[in-house]
């Protein structure tokens, strides 16, 4: 066998075993490009915003708008490098597939680990949230909530976190139903929440109180920065954008507009709506309030029925980013269980809805279990830079490619190349400074689990046979 540093698929490997240029493995193109981009709005825009902002102003005070354009920027130089690989590699892999065609299976593997992490975590704590707001919506409804034994883990007070489970389940079963299905009630909710939002903006607006941006930056630089680590996990879930390469029309003119665009409306979102809040409701306020935006509703509007009208957004809101990002984790499993590197009923599509539904019930019920009992705030800082880790290995695959393959179609090019993909590496790494030491060695124990598992299972099972090998190229799936 070949070193694993050369075993190495091509891009137009990936693409032809994919069946990315036809109909995708069996996969059907029902997705357009405003779908995409609600697609894309719906796997960022949630418990980041309706949930997280507070954590964001606790670290950064009144700069958190700077904390929030210092992750876009991260975001969008790596936004530029996942534009130009999602539209000259077109599959479902993501990350995973650009790493593969780059810089080998093993260090393919090692990203599909992260990739896991990332997206198991933010849906099960997606799914936490979902709860929590749902809890507040009843309340401002009917006055009545669900008991804290089945609406909050043991860690918490509870027993079971039963609506985090059904929102979950709620979302596998759409799923299961069918691309098409899924990605019309992902852009209704999208809208819907982008609305709820603006008008937020509108309410907090009114109340603006320049004394309250006062100190900007009390917390100095280190705090902008540990701000912009926290508020990075806002902004995770673009990327799952590129998991629709196979199930999107005209995917390599559709899936780098759709990223660029998600990046620059997020952000112009984000900016205006912690700018809102901080203005009408003072930065300790929204630092020590878990559903900010409810509250700050209520406090300008001095009545409850804003903070519902919010509490119902972000029940939409966060359940269509449990389902997007649902929708990526199956589809990366998908890729890699092609390639051998996981079992192979992660493969499996579905004759008659032309979805991986035994892969979507298996990620759906172990998602299930740590968003029903555990605590998972203290992974959320693991999730975070295992994101940037994969981010960073993004950009370095746009150069490799550049170089390896120079002669492959790319609809999107990245911009002032290589200083773009350089400044990405570069600002991944300044927020993986900020996330502290102790985050450095979990995600360095996390590493080394994910390579001895590529060891023991990945490399044995590997469908790649190399020319060297003595075979003329990939072994075909179900060979």
């Amino acid at each position: 066998m070949t070193p694993s540093a050369a075993r190495i698929k091509t891009p137009q490997q990936l693409i032809a075993e994919s069946g990315a240029d036809l109909e995708g493995h069996g996969l059907r193109r029902t997705m357009g490009l405003f779908q995409l981009i609600c697609f894309g709005v719906g796997a960022i825009v949630g418990t980041g915003i309706f949930v997280g902002l507070s954590d964001s102003v606790a670290e950064a005070g009144p700069a958190v708008v700077v904390s929030f354009v210092l992750a876009a920027i991260t975001c969008v130089f790596t936004a530029f490098s996942f534009a130009e690989l999602g539209g000259a590699i077109p599959v479902s892999g993501s990350s995973y597939s650009f790493a593969y065609a780059s810089l080998g299976e093993r260090a393919a593997f090692l990203v599909g680990w992260c990739l896991l992490l990332e997206y198991g975590v933010s849906v099960s704590a997606v799914a936490v949230g979902w709860s929590q707001y749902l809890n507040e919506l009843l309340e401002s409804l009917t006055g009545w909530q669900l008991p804290a034994a089945l609406s909050a883990g043991p860690g918490e007070g509870g027993a079971v976190n039963l609506p985090a489970v059904v929102v979950i389940l709620l979302a596998a079963t759409l799923l299961v139903r069918g691309v098409r299905e899924s990605a019309r009630a992902t852009a209704a909710m999208a809208v819907l929440k982008i609305g709820i939002l603006v008008v937020f903006c509108a309410v907090g607006f009114s109340a603006f109180q320049d004394g309250h941006l006062s100190p900007f930056t009390g917390s100095g630089l280190g705090g902008v920065t540990a701000g912009a680590s926290v508020a990075f996990f806002s902004y995770i879930g673009f990327d799952a954008i590129t998991t629709a390469g196979e199930e999107v029309k005209n995917p390599r003119r559709n899936v780098p507009i759709a990223i660029l665009v998600c990046i620059g409306l997020v952000t112009l979102l984000y900016c205006a709506v912690a700018l809102s809040a901080i203005g009408a409701l003072g930065a300790d306020a929204v630092a020590n309030s878990p559903a900010a935006l409810s509250v700050v509703v209520d406090e300008v509007t001095g009545s409850s029925i804003g903070g519902g009208v919010v509490a119902f957004g972000a029940v939409v809101a966060i359940a269509s980013v449990v389902l997007a990002v649902m929708y990526g984790q199956t589809r990366i499993l998908m890729s890699m269980s092609r390639d051998g590197l996981v079992p192979r009923v992660f493969e499996r599509v579905s004759p008659k809805t032309s979805t991986p539904a035994a892969n979507t019930w298996i990620v759906a019920a172990v998602f299930a279990v740590p968003a029903a009992f555990a605590p998972l705030d203290v992974v959320v800082g693991l999730t975070t830079i295992g994101t940037l880790a994969v981010m960073a290995v993004v950009n370095l695959a746009v150069m490799v490619l550049r170089r390896r393959a120079p002669e492959l179609p790319r609809s999107f090019r990245v911009p002032l190349f290589p200083l773009s993909p350089v400044l990405g590496i570069g600002f991944c790494l300044y927020l993986i400074w900020g996330t502290g030491w102790t985050t450095w060695l979990q995600f360095a124990v996390f590493l080394l689990a994910g390579g001895l598992l590529y060891a023991v299972y990945g490399r044995r099972n590997s469908r790649l046979v190399t020319p060297s090998d003595g075979a003329p190229g990939p072994v075909p799936p179900g060979a």
